[in-house]
């Protein structure tokens, strides 16, 4: 059986994980050492739902995650999408450039093969080019649907 969710649960699903913010009677950001960031990655395709935030992650010199505050100040929640409060700058490549980042994935960790809570497509796409850094503008959202 398929359903959907109210616009209004989405909202507050994305405000729990991108700021922290409690779902009235159903869940509560943790109280003991919550996550104080959520780290955006780059992918060459899509990581699918049994991947990890690594599964086609880029692998230009000197690439690393970018971390944001898991507050309304890192990202801003409204209606049924969520969008960084300032760009997303990536690391500029230095080497092995070329790659075409397809997909923004966002987790919890800084490295690794950890699972990710989001990925996205990104359009347009992101050709990995020598001294431009990758970045994600404020204009991008992920839509709970």
């Amino acid at each position: 059986m398929a359903g959907e969710k109210s616009a209004t649960f989405s909202n507050q699903m994305l405000a729990l994980v991108f700021n922290g913010t409690t779902i009235p009677n159903i869940a509560i950001n943790a109280t003991s050492s919550p996550l104080t960031n959520l780290y955006y990655g780059l992918a060459t395709a899509d990581p699918t739902a049994s991947g990890t935030q690594s599964s086609f992650e880029v692998t230009y010199t000197s690439y690393t995650r970018v971390a944001a505050a898991r507050t309304s100040g890192g990202v801003v929640v409204s209606g049924a999408s969520a969008s960084p409060a300032a760009n997303i700058i990536f690391p500029t490549p230095t080497g092995a450039t070329g790659q075409v980042a397809t997909y923004l994935t966002v987790g919890i960790a800084s490295s690794g093969a950890t699972a990710f809570l989001y990925a996205v497509p990104l359009s347009p796409s992101i050709t990995i080019t020598s001294g431009l850094p990758p970045t994600i503008t404020t204009a991008s959202t992920i839509t709970e649907a």
